[in-house]
């Protein structure tokens, strides 16, 4: 039995769900993976299709930049608001399967396009679909995974992203090379609807609260400005808002423009890029992901501000890679290098979440999720890719032969040496921020 105090809260989740089975969770974790990397492929496929599309639509570096990250990250930030509002009170499980659904069937449009406008609005649909995403799975792996485990659960699910970029890159550049760039976007659309409706029906909603075994807050759910305002009175959030935003722009502003980089300046067909693009950011980026959450959770035991030290030496390394890849005439090493690259930017996410749900109430974790991912998302998605294309027009523009890599050494080198400084600020700042945190509440044991 359990209880309800005077203090307004609810009464602790009971202890035996289908969640007390290890091996349920995990199939949990692993169901909710593959929705994140098809919510990848559909989101990266565009990267590899680009150059096709820029010759058919006629189209220059801004606009592919406004295609591959602006236009797609207002509308993922904007919608992600009120959908994680919707999780933190709603039935996440059905939320992500109906987001699946409208993203899946906004990219098989996107092969219907048949000039700038239509891809366009195409794309919002697909950042639409895709806000729905990610804040609910979140909030699920928290409530489901314990603290000690959470940094590398949530690392795990994002190795989603480089699965489906794996994916994204192998078979976009293979059936665009061999069947064009609309037959891509139909047969990596339609598979989405399908796994969308095994999630409805295979997975459990999970009790809030249940791995930490607490009580949940009852009444309304904390609104958007008063989580926003919350989260910003703390300096670990802010700071680590800030760099996580930095380190998204130095992934897309070089990720979403390796592929053309590669082709514009070194010999190699699309097919075979693909392949390259595929091996190098599918293992490189899934290890690095895995690795960044593994560390923080095994270093963090010891002392919090490994969560984030871990990743400032990461994303500081990555200055040095991105010199060599884009300035040396060795394709093969900028190849391999890339892989290097994926690994070193792939690393901090899984660590951010589980610092950020750390520092928060239970019923605020998707929106927090939410929030955090607005930060990343218009500022790394919508500025970096948008920035470099603009650079390199402004660059082609005044003569150089070199205007795309260029625009994606400067940005890429300034946002990693950036956004280590705000990592290192953070971790002044966690201990005692964790230490306040609501869900720092005493718990609730089983009676």
């Amino acid at each position: 039995m359990s209880t309800t105090d005077t203090s307004g809260l609810a009464p602790a989740p009971p202890t035996e769900t289908p969640y007390s089975k290890a091996s349920y969770r995990y199939f949990v974790l692993g169901v909710l993976t593959l929705v994140y990397a098809l919510n990848f492929v559909d989101r990266q496929l565009l990267v590899i299709l680009q150059e096709q599309i820029k010759v058919e639509l006629e189209l220059s570096d801004t606009q592919l930049g406004l295609l591959s990250g602006l236009s797609f990250a207002i509308f993922y930030v904007v919608c992600g608001i009120p959908i994680a509002r919707w999780a933190d009170k709603g039935v996440r499980r059905n939320i992500i399967a109906l987001s699946l659904t409208v993203w899946s069937g906004m990219t098989a449009i996107s092969g219907l396009s048949q000039n700038y406008l239509h891809l366009l609005l195409a794309r919002i649909g697909v950042g639409v679909g895709e806000a729905g995403g990610s804040p609910p799975a979140h909030s699920m792996i928290s409530d489901i995974f314990p603290e000690k485990e959470r940094a590398t659960a949530l690392s795990v699910y994002s190795i989603g992203i480089y699965i489906g970029i794996l994916t994204g890159f192998a078979l976009g550049g293979f059936i665009a090379e061999a069947f064009g760039w609309r037959m891509a976007f139909f047969v990596v659309g339609v598979p989405g609807i399908l796994v969308a409706l095994f999630l409805r029906f295979a997975v459990a909603e999970p009790i809030r609260g249940w791995s930490e075994k607490r009580e949940t807050e009852a009444g309304n759910n904390p609104t958007f400005f008063t989580v926003l305002k919350f989260l910003w009175s703390r300096k670990t959030f802010r700071n680590l808002a800030l760099a996580g935003s930095l380190q998204a722009m130095v992934i897309y502003a070089i990720g979403n423009w390796l592929p053309s980089f590669f082709l514009r300046f070194h010999e190699i067909g699309l097919a075979e890029l693909g392949i390259w693009m595929a091996l190098t950011s599918g293992f490189g980026g899934g290890l690095g992901s895995f690795f960044g959450g593994w560390f923080a959770d095994k270093m963090g035991q010891r002392d919090r501000r490994w969560y984030v030290w871990g990743s400032a030496i990461m994303i500081l390394a990555i200055t040095p890679v991105l010199l060599v890849i884009l300035t040396t005439g060795d394709m093969k090493l900028a190849l391999l290098l890339t892989g290097v690259f994926h690994f070193l930017s792939a690393s901090y996410l899984g660590p951010a979440l589980a610092v950020s749900h750390g520092l928060v109430g239970l019923r605020m974790r998707a929106l927090t999720s939410a929030i955090f991912f607005f930060f990343i998302n218009l500022i790394g998605l919508g500025l970096g890719p948008f920035i470099v294309g603009n650079l390199s027009d402004r660059f082609m523009a005044a003569g150089s032969e070199t205007a795309l890599p260029t625009a994606m050494l400067i940005v890429g080198c300034a946002a990693s040496l950036w956004g280590g400084a705000h990592y290192l600020l953070a971790s002044r700042h966690i201990r005692k921020d964790i230490a306040d945190s609501p869900a720092s509440a005493p718990k609730v044991e089983a009676l």
